[in-house]
């Protein structure tokens, strides 16, 4: 996977300092490919939410290395001076709920980020009506997202995630509020979406419906990674 992906490793992170320190990672090591999607589970307190809070640029861990793509974002300390702008274009994100800004238009929604990256606005649209049209929601393209169904509101906040062409795209528990067809729906997209753009996706979550179609899973338990081969069931 030379130079693209994301890799980390022994990425630590603690809380506090002294006899109060809590060391929330404490050996992380992962790598996923460009187009490949593979899943992390792990039970309540284990790290899950402090490891997607580094690896997304939202907290500094305490010690490790982070590289995204070809370039070393962390090494012991930020490699990158510009946070906001690394989260922007090389990092997408998609959480349980779509949090689409409700006085914009489905479109818009999906072409904001383009457009705060420099981009124009035909342009902008243009990659957000292609990313509509490939995820089967063109036709909602003009709608606001309250007309829209949960699954649709989904699909839209994917298509956000990949407007900037991100090398990673972290996904917290996508499918938790949808039924088994629906959950399975998401994962589909996914895996399509990370092979035809050559985007890295991780997918945190205890959704026991989709866990099956992961070929790799990490487990994260006391702040410690330990890599599974997954069932990776065909769903195509």
């Amino acid at each position: 996977m030379a130079g693209k992906g994301i890799r980390i490793e022994r990425l630590r992170k603690r809380y506090g300092a002294g006899d109060t320190a809590v060391d929330a990672l404490k050996d992380v090591n992962m790598q996923v490919a460009a187009g490949e999607v593979v899943g992390l589970i792990g039970p309540s307190g284990s790290g899950k939410s402090t490891l997607l809070k580094c690896l997304g640029a939202v907290i500094e861990p305490s010690a490790g290395r982070m590289v995204l793509g070809d370039e070393v974002i962390y090494d012991d300390g930020w490699k990158i001076g510009d946070l906001r702008t690394l989260r922007r274009d090389k990092i997408g994100f998609i959480f349980q709920a779509p949090y689409l800004i409700p006085f914009l238009d489905v479109v818009d929604n999906v072409a904001l980020l383009p457009m705060l990256a420099g981009r124009s606005n035909t342009e902008s649209r243009h990659l957000a009506l292609e990313l509509l049209e490939a995820l089967g929601v063109a036709h909602r393209a003009r709608g606001m997202p309250s007309q829209l169904s949960g699954g649709e509101q989904q699909r839209v906040s994917i298509a956000r995630a990949l407007v900037n062409r991100p090398p990673v795209i972290l996904a917290d528990e996508p499918t938790a509020p949808l039924d088994g067809e629906r959950a399975l729906g998401v994962i589909r997209i996914l895996n399509h979406m990370a092979r035809q753009y050559q985007t890295a996706i991780i997918v945190v979550t205890h959704d026991e419906k989709i866990i099956p179609t992961f070929k790799r899973i990490y487990h994260i338990r006391d702040g410690r990674t330990e890599e599974e081969v997954g069932q990776g069931v065909a769903f195509e």
